[in-house]
């Protein structure tokens, strides 16, 4: 359970009791403002503990998704012919790994430039469009 005290794990320990805390009181303020006679107030008093507990929630599960991770890796092979002959995927939480560019070469097209009859139509639409600029779609006459 050593993971879960370092630096980065603290900073989310800390933001979730910040967020827990002041959705628990902006909800508490809302009640008070719905007692006193804002009727609004009272979906916004049901609202903030529910953001409250979801953050709980996603708390709560990405410690136990670092403890699995924490437990896969602390776990040796059985049988070094059932151990990943490649580097594994990076886990949530890894560094990317760099890799160079992978260059594609890229192949001329097939065919006469043109060959298109539906492309050569729309830019023919395309350039009556231009020519006549005050003209509707409509009044094309092709």
């Amino acid at each position: 359970m050593r993971w879960l005290w370092t630096p980065a794990w603290i900073a989310r320990h800390v933001a979730m009791v910040v967020l827990v805390v002041g959705f628990l009181g902006l909800g508490w303020w809302q009640i008070s403002r719905a007692a006193a006679g804002n009727s609004l107030s009272w979906g916004y008093a049901v609202e903030w503990p529910i953001f409250a507990g979801f953050v709980v929630y996603v708390w709560w599960r990405e410690v136990r998704l670092a403890r699995r991770n924490a437990e896969a890796d602390a776990e040796p092979p059985a049988d070094p012919a059932d151990a990943p002959a490649a580097e594994p995927p990076p886990t949530i939480g890894a560094r990317p790994a760099v890799r160079r560019p992978v260059r594609v070469a890229r192949a001329p097209v097939d065919g006469v430039p043109g060959d298109d009859t539906d492309l050569a139509a729309y830019n023919d639409y395309l350039s009556w469009l231009n020519a006549n600029p005050g003209a509707r779609p409509g009044d094309y006459p092709g």
